[in-house]
């Protein structure tokens, strides 16, 4: 088979590509059932606590909430394939969170969390001081997806105003100066929670290893390639078995229509985590931007194993078709 795409037929795909972004509005939204279950830290079931399910591979924010019942229990149907970003909360007892990866094709493992109670001469030790102040850090989460950086950061300053100690939001400000421009404040910012996430044996690796990343990012828009690798070296070092980290280096890259280094990212986040399709599919761009539409098409072939339906699979049966003919 010939490797080479024309031109014409490049651009075609492009168009494809660009319109995928409509088509992934939709991402989020399946068959999938995913339950658990939250206890204290001496395995107690817990009752009431508040569970909150955020797609995180799309600008829609598909959300799913709930409560744990007498057993500690909770769980979600009609969910779709990708990475799922789990909250947990509950007044008296630390924050927890974390990013699930959910599938359509096989039974989802029950999810354990345990969650540490704060004691009662150290209340005012606690992240969060005041529940309500979600509404702030959501807000700026929307905010920040809609391209309003300003008013997402003064959404994030008022969520750290009543909880001072989750300093992990910072992030999400350092985030936004970056995509402001504003590379000094950025960077300041992220060198900040590298140190205070030194003190934190919980989260703080991966935390350091997302600001050592956004760094990185700030190198590569600059130009500074060298900068840029080495933070990026870094990162990954610090946080090695986060597919997720490994997958955002990766699209940061590809961004930047750095394919060798965004394939090298992406087969990582492959190697950590084989059953995540998402890596794969953008292997298969990738690909298709070098112009190897063999290796494009056993890309979308293996992106297609794992995820034989929805919107994302049409658009990759659609391409495959295409670079097929």
């Amino acid at each position: 088979m010939n490797t080479k795409t024309p031109r014409a037929f490049l651009l075609g795909l492009m168009v494809i590509f660009i319109a995928a972004g409509l088509v992934f509005a939709q991402a989020g939204r399946g068959t999938a059932h995913l339950y658990g279950v939250v206890t204290d830290q001496n395995g107690e079931p817990l009752e009431g606590v508040q569970v909150t399910l955020s797609y995180t591979q799309d600008a829609g924010g598909v959300k799913h909430e709930t409560k744990t019942d007498e057993k500690g229990e909770w769980s979600f149907l009609g969910l779709g394939t990708g990475q799922w970003e789990l909250a947990v909360v509950m007044k008296g007892y630390e924050p927890y969170t974390q990013t699930v990866s959910v599938t359509q094709l096989a039974r989802n493992p029950k999810v354990w969390v345990k969650i540490k109670k704060v004691s009662a001469d150290n209340t005012s030790g606690a992240i969060i001081q005041d529940e309500s102040s979600f509404i702030f850090l959501e807000l700026g989460n929307q905010l920040y997806k809609d391209g309003k950086y300003d008013e997402a950061i003064a959404q994030y300053e008022l969520f750290l105003e009543m909880n001072p100690r989750a300093y992990q939001v910072q992030l999400n400000i350092a985030d936004a100066y970056r995509e402001k421009g504003e590379f000094d404040k950025a960077t300041e910012l992220y060198n900040k929670i590298i140190e205070l996430s030194s003190c934190d044996p919980t989260l703080g690796k991966d935390v350091s290893g997302k600001a050592l990343a956004g760094i990185g990012d700030i190198y590569l828009k600059q130009n500074k390639l060298a900068e840029a690798q080495e933070y990026f070296r870094q990162s990954i070092e610090r946080s090695p078995k986060d597919e997720i980290l490994a997958y955002n280096v990766g699209e940061i890259y590809f961004s930047n229509q750095n394919l060798e280094e965004a394939q090298k990212y992406f087969e990582l986040a492959t190697q950590i985590k084989p059953e995540w399709p998402d890596p794969y599919l953008k292997m298969g761009y990738v690909y298709l931007n070098k112009a190897d539409n063999d290796s494009a098409a056993k890309m979308f072939e293996k992106f297609l194993t794992l995820e034989p339906e929805g919107e994302r699979a049409a658009l990759a049966k659609n391409i495959l078709n295409a670079i097929k003919k």
